[in-house]
């Protein structure tokens, strides 16, 4: 009877004790929350390298691009004007999937010699070329541009559009060649922080948001297409960027979510997209 007693004791527990290791195997094939990674420390410009047309690589002309009080600053001071100077600064690694924001504003006036269009315009521009193979006159990396836009007071100004040196895209299953197109975005006028935020999937998807707000998506992104061709070659990953082009703007975050990883698996990729963007982040001011 002993036997018997200590065997139904023995079976109970077991029993009892399944469900926890079936939920504990569960739990840990679920994917965690990603972290955010800081590509500006808040410092200096390390793992960064600047591009401005006219001058070499790493050649910071004007020392456009500084940090001052915790920021990434773009300034013209040492400019006697603009001169099509535009400027880029890139990040040292190249990604394919992942999610990046900015939070900018722009501040002050626009450099003598700017273009009517750059006045409050700059943008994060996205898989591009490496600025190793710039040329020295080049003005623009070959990219998907998300443009910025401050507002000029007297109008609507959206931000966070679209605009295309060297490139092409796909935007209700046609493939769409005007250089640039809007977001459905807000105007911000004044110096006030804006976050921009952009979901980079290789080259399936592309989505923008501001303050949280999906503002536009699209598709297949590829190069200008050669020999007659209606579509280029598809894009798959390349350059992060940030702009230089005539008007002040301060840039005090820049952080990625890496989602390579997750790439070759479109249900936890989308899971994990899901869970990343319903959180609505919107810059402090």
């Amino acid at each position: 009877m002993k036997h018997k007693s200590m065997y139904a004791l023995f079976r109970t527990v077991v029993i009892l004790c399944l469900p926890f290791v079936f939920m504990a195997g569960t739990i840990d094939r679920s994917p965690g929350k990603p972290k955010w990674e800081q590509l500006f420390n808040g410092k200096d410009l390390k793992d960064w390298q600047v591009k401005i047309r006219k001058h070499d690589l790493n050649d910071n002309y004007g020392n456009t691009f500084r940090v001052k009080d915790g920021q990434i600053q773009v300034r013209y001071d040492q400019y006697s004007e603009f001169g099509d100077q535009y400027g880029h600064l890139f990040f040292k690694k190249p990604y394919s999937y992942y999610l990046i924001a900015a939070e900018y504003r722009f501040v002050g006036e626009q450099v003598k010699g700017g273009a009517g269009w750059a006045y409050r315009n700059s943008g994060i521009m996205i898989h591009g070329q490496d600025p190793t193979t710039m040329k020295k006159d080049q003005d623009f990396p070959n990219s998907i541009e998300v443009q910025l836009l401050g507002g000029a007071g007297n109008g609507d100004r959206p931000t966070a559009n679209l605009c295309t040196p060297g490139t092409q895209f796909v935007l209700d299953n046609k493939v769409i060649q005007t250089h640039c197109i809007e977001s459905r975005s807000k105007t911000f006028n004044g110096e006030q922080w804006v976050r921009v935020e952009v979901l980079v999937l290789g080259s399936s998807e592309i989505v923008h948001y501001v303050n949280g707000e999906e503002v536009l998506r699209y598709q297949r992104p590829q190069k200008d297409p050669v020999g007659g061709a209606k579509e280029g070659e598809l894009i798959t990953g390349g350059s992060i960027s940030l702009q230089s082009e005539s008007h002040p703007v301060d840039f005090r975050k820049v952080e990625i979510i890496n989602l390579e990883k997750y790439a070759k698996d479109p249900k936890q990729l989308q899971a994990v997209v899901q869970q990343l963007m319903a959180e609505k982040r919107i810059a402090k001011h």
